[in-house]
């Protein structure tokens, strides 16, 4: 094996790694019925499945790194008639915090309304287990521009359209220990059950660079060593 396939191999692999999950995440989507039962409730008036998030349906390990691209209108009103907005909300509204703030052993969040949001979940129940403490607060465009965020599992958190406010520079959000699924909704305060439009959106895991070194390292040994049996 040469250098110059060795490279190749490597980057290969890198690109291999990335894995991508396209979905369709409706206004109704609650983030605080997330990992919950049919017939759990929420937020005062919803209901699962009916206003249950979607679940991302993404392979990741903790550490990693989630990026997203989001598109779409929604609206916390039914029929559009309080304005749709973009994956980063509604910015004439403003923010808005969850009415029962945590539940379902799910955190608080406050965020721009109609915005795109997710939480990571572990394999269990969320209601088994207290909710995180404290809240992420995304109430202003300093706090959206974030280069990198690490929310904590069953910690809600701010996704908007994946993008720092160049709208250019891509975000990445870790994945926390514990995590094995990943779900989406909308922000709303109250009564997700009336909302209208929809976002359509895609994940997408980075390899971890500890695994590409890991491996060009393995491919690089395997190499010396066909050369010193030569």
């Amino acid at each position: 094996m040469s250098v110059r396939t060795l490279i190749a191999t490597v980057f290969t692999i890198g690109l291999a790694a990335n894995v991508g999950a396209s979905t369709i995440v409706p206004g109704t989507a609650d983030p605080w019925l997330a990992g919950m039962p049919n017939g759990s409730t929420a937020s005062l008036q919803d209901i699962a499945p009916g206003q249950s998030p979607i679940e991302v349906l993404l392979f990741f390990v903790p550490g990693q790194a989630v990026t997203f691209s989001a598109t779409g209108l929604t609206d916390h009103c039914p029929g559009g008639a309080c304005g749709f907005a973009g994956p980063e909300g509604d910015v004439f509204e403003g923010s808005t915090g969850h009415v029962g703030g945590a539940e379902n052993g799910i955190g608080d969040l406050i965020a721009p309304i109609d915005s795109l949001v997710g939480v990571f979940l572990g394999p269990g129940q969320p209601n088994l287990s207290p909710a995180p403490g404290g809240f992420l607060d995304f109430s202003t465009l300093a706090s959206r521009d974030f280069a990198s965020l690490s929310p904590l599992l069953k910690q809600p958190f701010f996704i908007g359209d994946g993008l720092r406010n160049d709208g250019l520079s891509v975000q990445q959000f870790i994945v926390p220990a514990g995590a094995t699924r990943l779900y989406l909704g909308t922000m709303d305060g109250f009564g997700w059950w009336n909302n209208s439009g929809s976002f359509e959106v895609t994940a997408t895991t980075a390899p971890e660079p500890a695994t590409i070194v890991l491996v060009g390292a393995g491919l690089f040994g395997a190499v010396r060593r066909r050369v010193r049996r030569r």
